[in-house]
């Protein structure tokens, strides 16, 4: 698919998507001088919202299908390498929060809500935005945006409480949201990681070396996929687990709900989620760069492999240790990399793959669902009004 031409993509209905997931590690690296570019505003605007805390502030990652699972990717690693004595790292989708804001809002604890979103116009962004106004007395806001136009970075532009970073070249255009999930996950962690710069533009040049590895390897990716699976599931621990959770749902999208899908933690599959996995199933598990959980990774992987009831077994995984030795793709030549960063590269492995299984149904990857009843951007949902 990377090699064809504009207007072999065109007639496939493939051309945004394939593009888009080609163009990430440029994207990667514009995100790293964004946030170089942004420190000494989002540093002072940190330092306002701790100040409200009387101990660890309580950071809400949240936002909607693709934008929630940023979220789910960036807080279990923050959590290990952020500053826990500053901040408290959960992720909430802002789905929940709109339904349900008591079960998740205390109104007397001063919280940062950080909302990822690809064009901000999705009808939970801002109203999730409002019930937290509502609902916390001592509340700041920091969007992470593609789009400066979107109803999220507007509703927020002349409140000073709230701070807007913006990737607008990340504002996918196709269906399938890529380069935007990536970017917001890049950002969120170059933003609270604890990590010195340099540390962080190794990992982000690093991270786009690989990428630009996965394109140049497309054939491998798509010897994964063998005869095409009736099933795929992915499989990963920590940050991996959120990824596995957003790789599986670009397979749903793309194939409109051809392929059945599902995802778990390495860990979680055995309890009762293994039974979906049949002689038509291909197992995908992203493999930590840590070696104590790569060692879970692993051992799921030799289960279902040694099982035999599946298709294919697959490992995606850098040889920084222990390795699958069975079907996998597997990045070799550079340093481990930490689990929001290694995510990057591993998920272009992901959209390849559904961009793939996407074509070989007949699919058209940019506009997949051939009745409009699921969209890019949600439509048809009401906001109801909460009284407190």
């Amino acid at each position: 698919m990377f090699e064809k031409t504009d207007e072999e993509l065109k007639a496939l209905g493939a051309y945004d998507t394939t593009r888009e997931i080609a163009q990430q590690p440029d994207l990667w690296e514009d995100t790293y001088r964004i946030w170089s570019g942004a420190r000494r505003a989002v540093d002072a605007f940190l330092a306002e919202a701790r100040a409200m805390a009387g101990g660890p502030l309580r950071v809400i990652f949240t936002g909607a299908g693709t934008s929630a699972y940023v979220g789910d990717t960036v807080a279990p690693y923050l959590t290990r390498t952020g500053d826990t004595g500053a901040y408290r790292f959960c992720s909430v989708p802002t789905t929940d929060i709109v339904s349900a804001p008591l079960d998740y809002l205390v109104p007397d604890e001063p919280c940062l809500l950080v909302s990822f979103a690809r064009s901000g116009n999705s009808p939970e962004s801002v109203a999730a935005m409002e019930r937290a106004r509502q609902a916390v007395s001592d509340l700041r806001l920091l969007n992470i945006t593609c789009a400066p136009d979107g109803a999220l970075a507007r509703a927020a532009e002349d409140d000073p409480q709230a701070l807007n970073l913006l990737i607008p070249r990340a504002n996918d255009r196709g269906f399938a949201m890529t380069g935007s999930y990536t970017c917001m996950t890049l950002l969120a962690a170059l933003v609270f990681d604890r990590a010195s710069d340099g540390e962080k533009d190794a990992w982000v040049r690093a991270a786009a070396a690989m990428g630009r590895e996965v394109t140049a390897r497309e054939d491998e990716v798509a010897a994964l996929l063998g005869e095409g699976p009736s099933r795929l599931t992915y499989l990963g621990s920590g940050p991996l687990s959120g990824l596995a959770r957003e790789a599986q749902l670009k397979i749903l999208e793309l194939a409109a709900g051809r392929t059945a899908t599902s995802f778990d933690s390495s860990m979680g599959y055995r309890h009762g989620p293994k039974s979906f996995v049949d002689e038509g199933t291909v197992l995908v598990t992203f493999v930590s760069e840590q070696p104590y959980t790569r060692r879970y990774d692993l051992d799921i992987l030799a289960e279902v492999a040694g099982d035999g009831i599946a298709a294919r077994t697959v490992a995606v995984q850098q040889a920084t240790g222990p390795i699958f030795e069975g079907d996998a793709f597997t990045f070799a030549g550079t340093g481990p990399l930490p689990g929001a960063y290694l995510a990057l590269p591993f998920a272009m492995v992901a959209q390849t793959v559904a961009l793939l299984n996407s074509v070989r149904l007949g699919n058209t990857p940019d506009t997949p669902s051939p009745s409009g009843t699921v969209n890019r951007v949600v439509k048809g949902v009401t906001i109801h009004e909460l009284e407190l």
